[in-house]
């Protein structure tokens, strides 16, 4: 069985979609008509831009999420699979492949997500770190003593097996980063990033995108997509939303994610986006795997 997976903030590259958008002529439409939703030419940034301004969250998702969406569009049948799933933000791209979202509705919900997780990070100021080699369970145990002493601090990605990443107040954070070395974590290393995703610390931001979720049609999507929060294959719209609004402030469970898929008979996973983050995280799941980019 094939599974298409789709990455999330930390894949992008400059000229991402160039290729594309000079080759084919439904590609250029559909970067043009994402130029007119989001209100100024993100393919400007894109193609053309530098490297802090393609960083900007309000830039980053949608330019993930329309390199992603134009190529499996373009695809068309070649990329038909039995189900699919997106690391946090691609989750949203997913969406749009099996037909839950319609493209246009998806890119205003990824353009209202990438602006209410600035604010949120704006309001307050919060970082996350990658702690390797290091079991579950002793990370989890950490984040939780140092969330009982007043801090916020918890788990966000389990992202494969020795690499989950850590979420929450930039003095927990640090906090956390030395605890996690001192219990034997081969690192544990502050990201780059502009806030504390999947924490509590989004919830203005899930509030936000609530009331724009909410106000969106969902379809019956073709076939079923694998969601962070649950990390099983859902088909009804209803819990769809549910899931993707709380996506925001829980945890995104990749690693349960690939091994449900394939217990569930996933054999192919074909990756559709920038980069090739997904495929290393699939083989570290199981090595067996055949992983291909699209």
């Amino acid at each position: 069985m094939k599974a298409l997976i789709f990455p999330g903030q930390g894949s992008q590259f400059l000229g991402m979609g160039s290729d594309i958008y000079n080759s084919n002529p439904v590609a250029k439409e559909l970067f043009e008509k994402a130029n007119e939703i989001l209100g100024f030419r993100i393919t400007d940034i894109m193609f053309n831009g530098t490297e802090e301004e393609l960083k900007q969250t309000k830039v980053t998702q949608p330019a993930i999420f329309l390199d992603s969406v134009i190529r499996a569009i373009i695809a068309g049948d070649e990329l038909k699979a039995d189900m699919v799933a997106g690391h946090s933000l691609g989750e949203f791209s997913a969406l749009v492949v099996n037909g839950c979202l319609s493209f246009e509705d998806g890119l205003r919900l990824v353009a209202k997500r990438a602006m209410a997780m600035q604010k949120a990070c704006e309001l307050n100021p919060s970082t996350m770190a990658a702690v390797l080699n290091l079991a579950d369970d002793v990370i989890e145990n950490i984040c939780k003593e140092i969330s009982d002493s007043g801090h916020v601090v918890v788990a966000a990605n389990y992202n494969c097996p020795g690499q989950l990443v850590i979420s929450g107040s930039i003095e927990g954070i640090n906090i956390a980063c030395e605890k996690m070395k001192a219990a034997g974590a081969k690192r544990a290393l502050v990201l780059p990033v502009g806030g504390a995703f999947h924490s509590p610390l989004m919830e203005p931001a899930r509030v936000e995108l609530e009331a724009a979720i909410n106000a969106t049609t969902f379809n019956q999507p073709i076939c079923p997509v694998y969601q962070n929060v649950t990390a099983y294959a859902v088909s009804n719209p209803e819990d769809i939303k549910k899931n993707l609004i709380l996506q925001l402030t829980a945890p995104v469970k990749w690693t349960q994610t690939v091994v449900q898929m394939i217990e569930d008979g996933a054999t192919h996973f074909t990756e559709v986006g920038p980069g090739k983050v997904l495929q290393g995280l699939v083989k570290k799941v199981n090595q067996t795997m055949e992983t291909v980019s699209a």
